[in-house]
């Protein structure tokens, strides 16, 4: 009940918070995916929405529950695998950890929190010898997010670290078949799904995303210990070879010492186990953002049991206070949370020279207010097409198509094979009441892209109606706004 309430204290303003990002895109869409990768998360959220609608409160319930859900597990689950003492301190760093606030406050990283829950059902069951019984719980969590492909390293480490049962190992090796098919599944989506952000879609190499993460796992190590540098939109840049290699050699020199040490009641292994469940997002698979505070929820469960185990003889009074400044900072990255504003407000603040986080402010905040920071943002990258078409999108909300137009053909000179940006020089010439142009560059994006929603619902809306190729995928909404209903 100590651990619930730190929790429910530490990030209970979650409750009052709005959508932030990605959780908007939740609507675009059915959320009903029962065959599409992470069905079991879509579930949740589709049961959300048939009981609260667009209640951001429903939304941000269901996280914290199962935050504490997580907690509840953990705890009761290393009390059986090292000392109680430990165990309580270990979960109580879980829980209220700054690490968490993004996981817990963020809608769209549910299937993070509900992955981890899930992994934790799994280590339950295996630490009472149900081990297919912790197969099948294992086989939900990839279901609910494939970052927890390396949780049966995992239980490998725990084998090796206890009695070594044989029948332990061929449960162990059918979850790394599901690892792999899960893998390959998310290869796959990743490469297929527009905007996906992942993999062949993602901004970056493999190569370049492995040699920059060496430097990403010390910044996660570095605000385990020091917790200042919490953001929704870290500016993290490439470093140079001798740089990254330098940290790669770093993060070795740490596991090698950690593997000095290695017994599962002992700090080593867990410090081991962390870095093993984080290596699936901070390794090899190349994703656009090289940085994000929730990839660190499922890491969590090593390392704060690391914690544990090393801060078990401290004296209590020196542990309520190390517990009660983390949960000062998880209270204040709530409130950060809390709105639009205040979330982009604070990550221009920390990645000043970073675009992404002034087109959201821009987003956020009053039309004439977003103007100005948006002619901040030029000036940082004038050639950034992502600026002027923003700038157009709000001129068109202040009935000024004619500036729209310029700023949208800004945008199209900057990327001109854009489909967003022919469609919406488009949308500023029908404000302008030239159709023929309008319907000209509609046309022109359907070109580039047969399956462009707006560009086919912009010309019926001109009474052209042309029919969608079988390949496109359009929601349930779209299909009807397309069919006039």
């Amino acid at each position: 009940m100590v651990l619930l309430l730190a929790a429910i204290i530490a990030f209970g303003g979650c409750w009052w918070g709005s959508f932030h990002f990605d959780d908007y895109s939740l609507f675009s869409s059915g959320l009903w995916r029962p065959l599409e990768i992470r069905p079991l998360t879509y579930i949740t959220f589709w049961l959300n929405q048939w009981l609260g609608g667009r209640n951001p409160a429903g939304y941000h319930a269901v996280n914290l529950l199962l935050h504490l859900a997580a907690i509840v597990l953990l705890f009761e689950t290393l009390k059986r695998i090292i000392s109680t003492r430990a165990a309580f301190i270990a979960a109580a760093i879980f829980a209220v950890h700054p690490f968490q606030a993004e996981p817990v406050n963020y809608i769209f990283a549910r299937s993070t929190v509900l992955a981890t829950v899930l992994c934790l059902a799994a280590l339950a069951s295996w630490v009472r010898g149900h081990v297919w019984w912790a197969a099948a719980w294992f086989a939900a969590a990839l279901l609910a997010k494939e970052e927890c492909v390396a949780f049966p390293a995992f239980l490998l480490l725990l084998h090796f670290s206890r009695s070594r049962d044989a029948k332990e190992l061929k449960p162990i090796g059918v979850m790394f078949a599901m690892s792999a098919a899960a893998g390959i599944r998310v290869l796959l989506a990743a490469q297929s799904t527009p905007g996906s952000g992942a993999g062949a879609q993602a901004e970056i190499s493999w190569q370049s995303y492995l040699l920059t993460e060496g430097a990403v796992i010390l910044r996660y190590l570095r605000m385990l210990l020091v917790p200042l540098g919490f953001t929704v939109d870290a500016d993290i840049q490439k470093p140079v070879l001798w740089l990254a290699v330098l940290a790669w050699i770093g993060v070795a020199a740490l596991a090698s010492i950690a593997a000095f040490h290695f017994s599962r009641a002992r700090a080593g292994f867990w410090f081991l186990a962390g870095l093993v469940l984080l290596l699936p997002s901070s390794s090899i698979f190349p994703a656009t953002d090289l940085a994000a505070d929730r990839r660190m929820y499922l890491p969590m469960i090593g390392f704060a049991s690391c914690a544990g185990l090393l801060l078990a003889k401290v004296r209590p009074i020196y542990l309520a206070v190390v517990l009660t400044l983390l949960t000062g900072v998880s209270i204040a990255r709530t409130s950060t949370w809390r709105s639009e504003e205040s979330l982009w407000t604070d990550a221009v603040a920390k990645a000043p020279a970073k675009i992404r986080p002034r087109i959201q402010l821009a987003r956020a905040v009053e039309a004439e207010r977003a103007l100005l920071v948006l002619e901040q943002a030029k000036g940082i990258a004038p050639d950034d097409p992502r600026i002027p078409a923003e700038a157009g999108r709000i001129y068109l909300s202040l009935g000024r198509p004619g500036q729209a137009l310029l700023e949208f053909g800004r945008a199209l000179a900057l990327s001109p094979h854009s489909v967003e940006a022919m469609n919406n020089r488009g949308v500023a010439l029908l404000a302008l009441n030239q159709k023929e142009a309008a319907r000209a560059d509609f046309e022109r994006a359907l070109a580039i892209d047969p399956c462009q929603f707006d560009a086919r619902l912009n010309l019926l809306r001109l009474g052209i109606s042309k029919s969608p190729s079988p390949e496109c995928r359009y929601s349930a909404e779209q299909s009807a706004a397309l069919r006039g209903n």
